[in-house]
């Protein structure tokens, strides 16, 4: 049994404001309030001592709105760790918050997981304005489109003003320059009267680079015992831990009970390391499970590892969680789609024949050998149902994260991105549709931030190095990430959507998600429900299906295909890739007509059968 820890930061409370930090081996602390400006002191208060390293104090006198920073033994002044506001960005003051906020969304009770179509954005590149407010304009758009959930990228407050938001440092402080708390709180108040769920992404496995004033704090925030990417790993499990295990499961627990939000997606969990009983993932989830109070509320992995494990219920030892992206999907499309070999890709053939493996099974490796890592990856996931795994074409990490920013549909034709996109969301896995996809946006998504000047110069030298060892981007210019232009050539146009083009992609999205949602075949999501084959060396058929009802959708990727289907009258089409509203130039009746089937090149053909 783990102690218990107080509450930690600053709320209000008791007619005022109460503080509780942790500085153990410290032998004074000061809270030290400021004026609005941020910078002029007002006045210093001494806390008190409590057992273990904890330090309270309590101010009638103050309130939401105060702004204040810790003294630590007269070093510092520093920003509170367990902040829940930096409206002078992460050096500057913390703030205690107002918690009273006017919700409107009591009733909801939210979607399920099988019913999410998720939809990730970054809040700062999403629009013009880059705020919660500006983003809260476009809801009914994405439901127009068939999006059933929101999946914001990290908000939590990181150095500068532009950044991914994976490089935070106060977990507890949503990004001021997108509107802090309240912000935040009204796009979630906004999502939910509009029918839609709020997904959140956060990063427990690292601290950002500049601002993370943990170890002024404490040495016992990180442990030399476990090795992470960003170094040493976050102390989940040794001694003095409990505290800091605190502001992981506290803050999952706060962004779902005083945020109303639907659920987390955790990033890189692979990294996080845990030899404690109850493994940190899992107390993460419980929390956040129960703080929804009955609303459906899911826990998603980023994990590369391919393990059963981490969606397996804790009574058959696993880790309890929700839900997983799944990579290898994209990843062997990519390969078969656009032709990279770099770096993971090399794992991947981008087959036809792999691809059909990869959407039986919903992930590829399931313990062979990955040339790329050099060891057996993976393994089975055949007792997990399709709806736990999550499945992309593009998320923020397959396009930003590539030398140029460049997506997918910057580098294939359209017919063939209308053809993977077809197996993409009739399948029966979970889709995630990155922002500006469904449209085929013209815009990149580059990598960006803000560091100050040293850090800046090491990210961007750091940057351009990284691909030296692409092939694909040897000679590449690698977009400077600290210039401004990199990050506001980066920006969602929505304008673009009218566009000819753009609006015959956005076209098919809608009528294949209005499909997932409203079909017979595709509300069927379990293992026993679909099948997929090849049909020839270069076409996939999925086949779903339900009471009465059977769907095929034929996907060929290249080349000609042709062959007769049934009996004349026994199939109908219910959408077809290549017609003109959706962009091609083929008449439906010319690729399937009285049992006669003609694929002449890349396209997607989805046929129905009353059983």
């Amino acid at each position: 049994m783990r102690k218990r820890v107080p509450r930690m930061g600053a709320w209000q409370g008791g007619g005022g404001v109460q503080w509780c930090t942790w500085a153990p081996g410290h032998q004074r602390v000061d809270v030290i309030l400021y004026a609005a400006d941020g910078t002029t002191e007002l006045r210093r208060h001494e806390t008190r001592p409590e057992p273990e390293g904890f330090f309270t104090l309590q101010l009638r006198e103050a309130g939401a709105g105060t702004l204040y920073k810790l003294l630590l033994d007269g070093n510092g002044p520093f920003p509170d760790p367990f902040s829940r506001s930096q409206p002078f960005g992460v050096h500057g003051p913390s703030q205690v918050v107002d918690e009273h906020f006017r919700w409107t969304d009591l009733a909801w009770r939210g979607i399920p997981l099988a019913d999410m179509v998720f939809y990730e954005v970054h809040v700062g590149a999403a629009t013009r304005e880059g705020t919660f407010d500006a983003l809260a304009a476009r809801i009914p758009d994405l439901l127009e489109l068939g999006i059933t959930a929101l999946e914001l990228m990290p908000v939590a407050s990181f150095p500068g003003q532009r950044n991914w938001g994976y490089d935070g440092v106060f977990l507890n402080a949503p990004h001021a320059g997108y509107g802090g708390p309240d912000g935040l709180k009204r796009l979630v108040n906004a999502a939910h009267g509009a029918g839609l769920a709020v997904i959140l992404d956060v990063v427990y496995n690292h601290f950002g680079p500049d601002g993370n004033y943990v170890s002024q704090y404490s040495p016992a925030w990180f442990t030399s015992r476990h090795k992470t990417p960003w170094g040493d790993a976050i102390n989940f499990d040794g001694e003095d831990s409990a505290p800091v295990r605190e502001l992981f499961a506290a803050n999952a627990e706060m962004w779902i009970r005083e945020f109303h939000l639907d659920g987390l997606r955790l990033d890189a969990t692979h990294a996080i390391v845990d030899d404690s009983p109850v493994h940190i993932l899992t107390e993460v989830a419980q929390r956040a499970r129960a703080a929804g109070d009955g609303r459906h509320v899911v826990v998603i992995a980023e994990d590369e590892r391919n393990e059963v494990r981490l969606l397996m219920p804790t009574t058959e030892r696993g880790l309890g969680l929700d839900a997983l992206w799944a990579d290898d999907f994209h990843h062997q499309l990519r390969r078969a789609l656009a032709g990279d070999k770099d770096g993971y890709f090399r794992d991947y053939t981008g087959s036809p024949r792999d691809v059909v493996e990869t959407l039986q099974r919903g992930w590829f490796y399931t313990g062979q050998h990955s040339l790329h890592l050099g060891r057996p990856r993976g393994t089975a996931p055949d007792v997990v149902e399709p709806v736990r795994l999550i499945h992309c074409l593009q998320n923020h990490d397959q396009v930003g994260n590539r030398a140029l920013g460049d997506r997918l549909g910057h580098v294939i034709s359209p017919a063939l991105y209308r053809a993977a996109t077809a197996l993409l969301l009739l399948s029966p896995y979970t889709p995630l549709i990155f922002m500006g996809q469904e449209w085929n946006a013209s815009t990149p998504f580059r990598y960006f931030t803000d560091h100050h000047g040293e850090l800046g110069r090491s990210v961007t030298e750091g940057r351009r190095k990284e691909f030296e060892a692409f092939e694909a981007f040897r000679n590449v210019v690698v977009p400077d990430p600290q210039a401004m232009e990199t990050f506001e050539g980066s920006r969602l146009r929505w304008e673009e959507r009218e566009a000819r083009a753009h609006a015959a992609m956005l076209a098919w999205y809608r009528e294949l998600l209005h499909l997932r949602a409203t079909h017979s075949c595709c509300r069927r999501r379990g293992r026993g429900d679909f099948r997929v084959d090849l049909l020839s060396p270069h076409t996939i058929l999925l086949q779903r299906r339900s009471r009465g009802s059977r769907m095929a959708v034929m996907v060929n990727l290249r080349g000609r295909f042709a062959r007769t289907w049934g009996q004349p009258g026994e199939w109908h089409i219910l959408a077809f890739s290549e017609d003109e509203r959706f962009g091609g130039a083929t008449r439906p009746s010319d690729a399937f007509m009285e049992g006669h089937l003609i694929l002449d090149g890349p396209a997607a053909l989805v046929l129905e059968s009353e059983t």
